[in-house]
């Protein structure tokens, strides 16, 4: 089963996000800031980093940039989950090394639909 690492301090929406991933057919790995998040990507090696932008000590952004340095964890999407919606933030996203972004509130099938795009070959997985 293919896995996806959910990165985000607000309890509630972690286990709201957790309970859509395995509605798409996916094991959640979840990790409550940045740094547990990094360890778990190095561990569990998911195909997918859904990451919460804005969290205390280190945020989003930079998370983003560990990830991105460190060999085992460089290739694996990472899709930026943010309430923050202006360019200049969302071009900081793609900068700090996530290969897309969605923004906060987004439906399950917003959701859904920004998976398919980074994980095209997963679509036979993720029910319509």
């Amino acid at each position: 089963m293919q896995k996806v690492l959910i990165i985000e301090d607000h309890a509630d929406m972690r286990e709201l996000l957790s309970w859509q991933i395995e509605l798409m057919g996916f094991k959640p790995i979840l990790a409550k800031h940045g740094k547990e998040g990094i360890e778990k990507a190095i561990a569990e090696k998911p195909e997918l980093i859904l990451m919460d932008i804005m969290m205390p000590g280190m945020d989003g952004w930079e998370a983003a940039r560990a990830v991105r340095a460190t060999p085992e964890t460089k290739d694996i999407p990472i899709l930026a989950a943010t309430a923050m919606f202006r360019d200049s933030d969302l071009k900081t996203c793609i900068e700090a090394g996530c290969n897309s972004y969605i923004v906060k509130p987004f439906t399950f099938l917003e959701l859904q639909s920004k998976i398919r795009e980074l994980l095209p070959q997963s679509r036979d997985a993720v029910p319509s």
